[in-house]
């Protein structure tokens, strides 16, 4: 494979992606992959193994960077993937331009389950924060704390809460997101959103994790609502987003290879 580090997609927000080639030729499809990070840490090249991974199933990867907290807030980092989805659909890369999915962890799963409600392509989530106002609602005596984890972008993301339920910090980061707007929490919980042009999902969570499942459970209920395929996979034990990545590896590029 071949990589492009650093191309710039937004010029104005001085928004960068690193790009993967597979090394036989014309990728078959693009793959938008999203770090995580809650919104307010990660980077871009926390996701090598996973963009390495994808590419050598002969996709091209993409794996952006987008505004986090302090500097923006909800929706901006909505508006960044918007910006590369459109920069990526309208560009001369060599892949089939009508077959883009994306995939993504955590609070890049939350934007994953975005993209594929807004544009109806095939999403990866893994550990996505999909339940904000309800679970909000149901934990106001929880007092929100930021944890302490140090040095988060030079450790590997299945390190990192890996340990079970956090409320407090949960709470912390996710209100972080949007400043104070309490009046944005609903439009920006994704299964209320969820519509009949919405794309194929893949849905992961641990049981007993740091990301509550709630949110997971209430999407695959809505996708059947509206009659959206999915696949939903509940994992044991208190594992998070990449810290289960090799357990449904295979599951994941089978859907991507029927859905892309």
């Amino acid at each position: 494979m071949t990589i492009e580090r650093d191309v710039t997609y937004d010029a104005k927000n001085k928004l960068k992606v690193d790009l993967y080639f597979p090394g036989n030729g014309s990728a078959k499809g693009l793959i938008i992959d999203i770090h995580g990070g809650g919104w307010f840490r990660g980077d871009k090249a926390k996701d090598q193994d996973w963009a390495e991974m994808l590419t050598k199933e002969d996709y091209m990867v993409a794996v952006p960077n987008y505004r986090i907290t302090p500097e923006a807030y909800y929706p901006a980092p909505l508006e960044d993937m918007d910006t590369l989805y459109n920069w990526l659909k309208n560009s001369k890369y060599d892949f089939d331009h009508k077959h883009i999915a994306a995939v993504g962890s955590s609070a890049g799963g939350n934007m994953t389950v975005e993209l594929g409600i807004k544009y109806g392509i095939p999403i990866v989530s893994l550990s996505g924060i999909l339940d904000i106002d309800d679970w909000l609602n149901q934990h106001q005596d929880v007092v929100a704390q930021q944890d302490q984890t140090q040095d988060f972008n030079k450790q590997a993301s299945a390190t990192i809460n890996q340990t079970g339920a956090n409320d407090p910090f949960y709470k912390w980061f996710v209100t972080n997101y949007f400043d104070g707007r309490t009046d944005q929490y609903t439009a920006a919980t994704p299964y209320h959103r969820v519509n009949g042009q919405t794309g194929p999902m893949f849905l992961a969570n641990s049981l007993n994790e740091f990301v509550p499942n709630t949110g997971v459970l209430k999407m695959a209920e809505t996708l059947s609502k509206f009659q959206i395929p999915f696949t939903l996979r509940m994992i044991p034990g208190t594992r998070h987003a990449k810290g289960y990545l090799d357990d449904v590896k295979e599951d994941i590029i089978n859907f991507l290879n029927r859905n892309i």
